[in-house]
């Protein structure tokens, strides 16, 4: 319901996302400034109850099959213009895409015969991952920065995630032999009896292993997932995301969005806020403009699409203005500011104009401080946005997901 107020409210209507069983054959990213590029592996060689995402166990042969696709899919969505269109980043998604280690390079070519990336290519690692031979594998191939999916340094935190204990030692002692530009650590903070000592242990630990970025997100318990892992309580909750943010600034780290914290400048890692991206292989999603698409999340049905020579699209929603200017705040939120500017530059009309009464409460509330037109998160703003992002999760993400792990092509779906 606060989601469904919440979208009323500042859309200003009454209209539902609407997505249908429809896409254009053509993909107007020629015309999109701020391109971000994602690619997802959808392999794994255990699948955590926990993990919300599109995966399922490693078969080299089905990896094989599916990066071939993969491969076609790009050079078809690529090869629409002529030249090479400018993009910011290249991230790799999954699943494990490490796995497929072997062919990232390929992959990587062949999105560079269309698009020049600007920013660097990034790769999500298991911590099993971490050997020396994977990571020269994945330098060669052009990769600049890694995040690895540590979750806890604390057994007792690995157990209750079902994973294998990780081994610090053996994990700096990689990390220090073959050197990247961003080494982002991922940790899961809200887990049952967890402290902010906990935590702090945790983030040391990442630092001192040789990262110079951390990600420390929610647990959300999504419904599609086998996880039996209780949610902990909105106040201990809250206190654990303002305790470690605390830590993080007091010693010297920027924090670069809600749940991510940098100790060095040049250190950044996130795929989502991008004004645009396209999104290849099977649930990659694409925004351009007032279109966002969804692809298929079945393996088979993608490389099927592909092999008759169509896109793998399973849904796509057009935004109304208004609602593309909700979806825009939301994400670029994310980075705990909004800059006026930007959102003048992408819209053509002051941020203030359509939102000013909500900026004015938001900034009466304590949420937000203003400076020179950018809008700063406080720390109680930055809470409620997590509190906030959790509604949405549950509203319309995990109802997606689970939607579309059940049909490879549903008929359409409206949130």
């Amino acid at each position: 319901m606060i989601t469904e107020l919440t979208r009323m409210w500042l859309t200003r209507s009454t209209r539902p996302f609407v997505f249908q069983n429809e896409y254009d054959e053509v993909l107007p990213f020629a015309e999109c400034g701020g391109l971000g590029l994602y690619v997802h592996i959808p392999f794994c060689r255990q699948l955590c109850a926990f993990c919300p995402y599109c995966k399922e166990l490693y078969a080299p042969e089905k990896c094989s099959r599916y990066i071939d696709a993969l491969l076609e899919e790009i050079h078809r969505v690529g090869g629409q213009y002529p030249g090479r269109k400018e993009a910011t980043s290249l991230y790799f998604g999954g699943g494990t895409p490490a796995l497929a280690a072997h062919r990232l390079g390929e992959i990587i070519a062949a999105l560079n015969q269309h698009f020049t990336i600007t920013q660097g290519v990034g790769v999500e690692l298991h911590p099993d991952n971490v050997t020396v031979p994977v990571l020269e594998t994945l330098k060669a191939a052009g990769v600049t920065k890694i995040s690895i999916g540590i979750q806890s340094f604390q057994n007792k935190y690995q157990s209750i995630l079902g994973r294998s204990p990780v081994n610090a030692a053996e994990l700096a002692k990689a990390l220090s032999a073959v050197p990247f530009e961003t080494v982002s650590m991922d940790f899961i903070f809200a887990l049952p009896g967890q402290t902010l000592e906990d935590l702090k242990a945790d983030l040391d630990a990442a630092f001192q292993s040789g990262a110079n970025h951390v990600a420390i997100y929610p647990f959300i318990d999504f419904t599609f997932t086998s996880s039996q892992i209780p949610p902990m309580p909105k106040k201990e909750k809250r206190a654990l995301l303002d305790g470690i943010t605390r830590y993080c600034t007091d010693r010297g780290c920027a924090r670069s969005s809600i749940w991510t914290f940098s100790s060095q400048p040049q250190a950044h890692y996130s795929s989502m806020t991008r004004d645009n991206f396209l999104g290849f292989g099977c649930s990659a999603t694409t925004l351009l403009g007032d279109q966002f698409k969804i692809n298929t999340f079945s393996t088979e049905e993608y490389c099927r699409r592909i092999g008759e020579g169509r896109l793998p699209t399973a849904l796509t929603l057009r935004f109304t203005r208004r609602q593309r200017m909700v979806y825009y705040l939301f994400w670029t939120a994310y980075s705990t500011q909004v800059n006026a500017r930007d959102f003048e530059a992408f819209f053509g009309v002051p941020l203030e104009k359509m939102y000013g009464l909500e900026l004015k409460a938001a900034k009466a509330l304590g949420l937000v401080t203003e400076q020179n037109g950018v809008y700063q998160m406080t720390l109680r703003g930055a809470f409620y946005y997590h509190y906030y992002e959790n509604f949405y999760t549950l509203a319309y993400i995990d109802k997606m997901w689970s939607l579309m792990r059940r049909e490879a092509f549903p008929p359409g779906m409206t949130l």
